[in-house]
């Protein structure tokens, strides 16, 4: 790997824009509210989604989270079911941002680029042959001198910065200035998410062209910290990065350290646990005992036909080795909070299982190349159109807990880890942990005063004591989905240097959880796969206080909450109804959406 230069990492440029900070006042903990997001959206400026036939600009990006119908690239309107979201951040691929757009606008130099008329051909092939030429870049790291250039990208940038700040309301709807840093060693996923504060931003994004290290993006923002400039990084994918996205050494292979783990954990507080191509909370051979974890599992190296590896690759692990970690330096490189979003390339979030619409343009956006069922001729089919889209997933959201709706607020909420993740549905999560919470907390009017006070919520650390502490865990339903069939609390930890799980149901829809198996009896799911009708069972809401029954007062462990709807179809068996075909075979019928809390660490 090149070594990055001092001038490359820190010359910075501010651009500034008028927007004036908001009042935040992270001491009104029982101010805190439920709002929901996602802050992993691409547009026309990145280079695969205009290639993919998107033709959506940040500024349609941004009107469809308010609630608006945009026009997807195959010629049909696309809307939220739920309506408009409280926040959303355009987060366009840094490498060659707006390049491809200016390779096909004659007014540019770059659409005399010699290979440029073959991205836009008529005939496939040459256009793959192009395209090609930008993924080899993308996966080496190196440049194509010819296309690479700065001013395009930065005035590019430019505009994204404006449409961002032009939708920014605070008090109702918030905007992040952000982009994607999209390295990918080898079809390996190591992309970030990378998301600014406030109204001060550099010139330009840090891009795998840059650097494929992760390591050289946090000096990056180590660095514009110096300028007043903050940032988060927020990992994804970690499924298809065989193993590279939590693995126990650093990017050089070294072992890591605890300059690292505090590096990691200052530059990357949160984790994006949901989206379209998967879920990476865990995986079957991981967690052999977890019924409900072989969930929208997505494990194809982008690009290729390669399966990658689950160890190292999955969030769940990741908590556990970070214990073990812990243990040998003092500190955790992978003590995250979880988010979940979208990564859709159609600048609107495809997160409802009734209407999706795909996540790429044109490749995957009409049903039969989803291929939901089974497609005459298909076992012909070659390059973007053999991805099996079918194994592609209708998710995910982004959940904070924050005083208000500004830049400030949500973003401190990201900072300090009171987040949740869910696989799309608007399913509002909460966790407490406390030694003194009096026992009528949950009917009291000062609920929130006396959580936050006697105890802390979701993303915190709470000494160990004497015995068990009191978890509050709440939960309440999406009011356009099906009813909560179940809500879990997962403990992670070390063990003689093996990592360990357990898992617990506390509270089910349906009778109690059994005392010795800690499990509910049997949920009989009620949905109707010919018509699809959201099921009437399940839960409106959950609020349970619950002691570990298995506790031990010298064990650090972790915490966090799974909540399961009751089953409803999958977006394949909606597809497949409305076409008048028989699903997929070995395609499941029913989807049992869920969200995640941020962990407590205990001990």
């Amino acid at each position: 790997m090149r070594q990055l230069s001092h001038k490359i990492l820190f010359a910075t440029t501010i651009l500034a824009t008028a927007v004036a900070p908001t009042a935040s006042r992270a001491d009104e903990p029982a101010r805190r509210q439920a709002l929901f997001g996602d802050v992993h959206v691409h547009t026309q400026n990145s280079f695969d989604a205009y290639i993919f036939g998107v033709r959506r600009t940040p500024d349609d990006a941004y009107r469809y989270a308010l609630g608006e119908k945009i026009r997807h690239a195959n010629g049909y309107d696309v809307q939220l079911k739920g309506g408009a979201l409280d926040f959303y951040a355009v987060t366009d691929h840094a490498e060659y941002l707006g390049v491809v757009p200016a390779m096909n606008d004659p007014n540019s130099p770059l659409s005399l680029v010699s290979w440029a008329k073959d991205m836009f051909s008529i005939i496939p092939e040459k256009i793959t042959a192009a395209f090609s030429k930008i993924g080899a870049s993308m996966h080496t790291g190196k440049p194509l001198p010819e296309i690479y250039n700065k001013d395009v990208m930065r005035s590019t940038w430019t505009e994204i910065l404006a449409s961002t700040d032009r939708y920014y309301k605070p008090g109702s709807f918030t905007t992040f200035a952000g982009f994607e840093y999209t390295s990918a060693p080898e079809h390996q996923n190591l992309h970030r998410i990378v998301l600014f504060k406030g109204s001060n931003r550099p010139s330009l994004p840090f891009s795998a062209i840059d650097s494929q290290n992760p390591e050289d993006l946090w000096a990056w923002q180590e660095g514009l910290r110096g300028l007043g400039i903050d940032s988060i990084a927020i990992p994804h994918n970690s499924n298809v990065s065989n193993g590279m996205m939590f693995q126990l050494t650093n990017f050089k292979g070294e072992p890591i350290d605890s300059k690292y783990a505090e590096t990691r954990m200052k530059n990357e507080p949160i984790v994006e646990m949901s989206q379209v191509k998967g879920t990476s909370d865990t995986h079957p051979s991981l967690s052999p005992n977890d019924e409900f974890g072989d969930f929208e599992i997505y494990n194809t190296l982008l690009g290729t036909e390669i399966k990658g590896k689950a160890d190292g690759s999955y969030i769940r692990q990741a908590l556990q080795r970070g214990l073990l970690i812990e243990a040998k330096t003092g500190k955790n490189p992978f003590k995250f909070g979880m988010i979940g979003s979208s990564d859709t390339h159609n600048a609107g979030a495809p997160v409802d299982e009734d209407h999706y619409f795909g996540k790429t343009g044109r490749p995957d956006g009409l049903p039969d190349v989803r291929r939901a069922y089974v497609v005459p001729g298909e076992e012909n089919l070659k390059g973007a159109g053999a991805t099996p889209f079918y194994q592609w997933s209708a998710a995910g959201l982004a959940g904070v807990w924050a005083e208000r709706n500004n830049r400030e607020d949500i973003f401190a909420a990201m900072r300090r880890k009171e987040t949740f993740a869910t696989s799309g549905t608007r399913v509002m999560v909460r966790l407490f942990a406390g030694h003194d919470y009096p026992a009528d907390i949950f009917g009291r009017k000062d609920f929130a005063d006396l959580a936050y006070a006697k105890g802390v919520p979701m993303g915190s650390d709470l000494a160990s004591g004497g015995q068990a502490p009191m978890f509050l865990a709440q939960a309440l339903k999406d009011p356009n989905s099906a009813g909560l069939q179940r809500i879990q609390i997962i403990r992670g930890w070390v063990e003689d240097g093996e990592l360990k799980e357990a898992i617990y149901d506390i509270a089910c829809a349906k009778g109690v959880p059994d005392a010795k198996t800690h499990r509910c009896g049997a949920q009989p799911a009620s949905v109707n796969t010919r018509n699809c009708a959201i099921p009437k069972d399940g839960a409106a809401q959950f609020n349970v206080a619950w002691r570990d029954p298995d506790y031990a007062p010298g064990r650090r462990a972790f915490y966090y909450l799974r909540v399961l709807e009751s089953p409803t179809c999958r977006w394949s068996t909606w597809e497949a109804n409305r076409m008048g075909k028989p699903v997929r075979p070995g395609l499941p019928l029913t989807i049992q959406e869920r969200a995640w809390s941020s962990p407590i660490w205990v001990g």
